[in-house]
């Protein structure tokens, strides 16, 4: 394969892996002015965003085909950042999940959100680095995922996605100017199975 095959080949790939992911991808609105992402976890209405983005006891999803709800909290963890959203809707496209244990540092990664109120905007970066991030609860720490993938406010709540389309982490920050920070998600599956097993 040219070099000109190869890159049309990868060209084609990301925008199909893109166009994939934002049919699960949300707006979430919680606060009186801007807005977060979210992803659909479960087709019976279960969204998962970040904490910070759900600053109202009443968010409203938006889901990519302008359909809009009014959201119930169902959980939340402010340490890692995590939100648990419930709205009455059904038959939703899920996100694809990826095993976040295994990463490699210096593979492809797509960040989809909405950054500055721009709908499903997608940025590519790579995977930076795995680390720890000592939380403020005393012997708690949280596994992290660093990416040059550009974030942005509106980015927050949103998946941080392989080459495959599948989520591998929920970003959440930026840090140092220029590198974002996802919660990768294992820790995210822990927090909703955790909530879940509550009800």
């Amino acid at each position: 394969m040219n070099t000109q095959a190869l890159v049309d080949d990868i060209t084609q790939t990301s925008a199909m892996v893109a166009e994939k992911v934002q049919r699960s991808l949300v707006i979430v609105q919680g606060r009186r002015f801007g807005a977060g992402a979210g992803i659909i976890w479960r087709k019976d209405g279960i969204i998962l965003t970040n904490n910070h983005v759900v600053n109202s006891h009443h968010p409203r999803v938006i889901l990519a085909d302008r359909g809009e709800y009014d959201a119930k909290i169902m959980g939340r963890d402010p340490g890692i950042d995590l939100a648990l959203l419930k709205i009455e809707a059904d038959d939703l496209p899920v996100a694809r999940i990826a095993d976040s244990h295994n990463l490699s540092i210096g593979q492809m990664v797509l960040a989809v959100g909405h950054p500055w109120g721009q709908p499903g905007y997608v940025t590519v970066g790579m995977l930076s680095s795995k680390s720890e991030l000592r939380l403020r609860h005393p012997n708690r720490v949280l596994s992290i995922i660093r990416t040059d993938a550009a974030l942005a406010p509106g980015n927050s709540g949103g998946p941080l996605v392989n080459a495959a389309g599948e989520v591998i982490g929920i970003n959440t920050m930026i840090i140092g100017g220029d590198q974002g920070v996802a919660i990768p998600i294992h820790v995210a599956e822990g927090f909703v199975d955790e909530i879940l097993g509550k009800r």
